[in-house]
């Protein structure tokens, strides 16, 4: 059933693909008005380090050989010399975090806060990124800026012990379910995003480029609540999908995101931590039945995410 799965969605993909420059980007151009223009003088990767990671190198690697460079940042709550290390060897600036705040939600919304700039995509440390992601984020959300971009993702693979897996059952149920983003009209169509989202997190949080004034539209301060450890980034878009704009998705493969045993994801998913709060979640879109059904389904994912 996955390869029958996988095979219809590389199917989809293709007869899409073909016609994808042209729907998603090229006919957003057609808007006479001039809008004011990314560069990459405007995008920050913050990169959030926890404690000692064996990929912190590969990470800073990835971003220091794009295409197209911005400004790269370091934030952590854990600092040690190992990581010290790390941002004197690429000249990456380190900032601790000091605050009240701290977790996952903690440390995001304070690198995002340390950014100072109109883009930021937040940097998993164990994951890495394709040359031309800055340089097609860029691309895409100039073109987009008459549609009033509201956030940016790309498609992603997984690492397992090294290998790149751009083919499995979660990828190819993820790319299904953000089909929808790849029409123009059906990314402006709240009810879509909110459809798409109610049904499960598609959204690679690491492959996201966060747009600021998105935060503002919110009426937030920051992007990111604590209530969830797992899924905040999820309650997050589900709130940025029912503002008025557009989601903007890049179907490329973008960054690949590592699967390991010390990875965050595991252990959320070990501790069933994940597993509580995709059912909250779902909980609060759906009635308890319907979604206690999608769970079933959707906990079956949760498989691929374990080493």
């Amino acid at each position: 059933m996955c390869n029958a799965l996988e095979r219809k969605t590389q199917e989809l993909y293709t007869s899409i693909g073909n016609c994808h420059a042209h729907v998603q980007y090229t006919s957003l151009t057609t808007k006479t008005r001039m809008e004011p223009v990314y560069t990459s003088q405007d995008h920050t990767f913050v990169i959030c380090a926890y404690k000692d990671s064996p990929y912190l190198q590969a990470c800073m690697e990835s971003l220091a050989g794009q295409t197209q460079r911005s400004r790269i940042i370091l934030v952590t709550s854990t600092p040690s010399r190992a990581i010290e290390a790390a941002c004197e060897h690429f000249g990456i600036p380190m900032h601790i975090n000091t605050t009240a705040h701290h977790g996952i939600a903690g440390d995001w919304n304070f690198g995002v806060a340390c950014a100072h700039s109109a883009l930021v995509t937040i940097a998993h440390q164990d994951d890495v990124y394709k040359p031309r992601y800055t340089a097609d984020m860029l691309q895409a959300l100039n073109r987009a800026k008459a549609h009033e971009p509201l956030l940016y993702f790309t498609n992603y693979a997984e690492l397992r012990n090294g290998a790149e897996q751009a083919q499995n059952r979660l990828l190819a149920i993820k790319r299904c379910m953000l089909t929808p983003f790849l029409s123009p009209l059906l990314s402006r169509m709240r009810w879509v995003r909110k459809l798409v989202l109610g049904s499960g997190n598609p959204i690679c949080c690491p492959s996201v480029t966060l747009i600021q004034s998105t935060c503002e539209k919110l009426g937030r301060n920051e992007f990111f609540d604590a209530e969830f450890g797992s899924n905040l980034d999820w309650q997050t878009w589900l709130l940025i999908a029912k503002l008025p704009g557009m989601f903007v998705y890049n179907p490329t493969i973008e960054m690949c995101h590592r699967i390991h045993e010390g990875s965050e994801t595991s252990r959320l998913i070990e501790n069933q931590t994940r597993d509580a709060e995709d059912l909250a979640m779902l909980g609060s879109f759906w009635p308890r039945p319907i979604a206690r059904m999608l769970h079933v389904l959707y906990k079956h994912g949760q498989d691929s995410n374990r080493s």
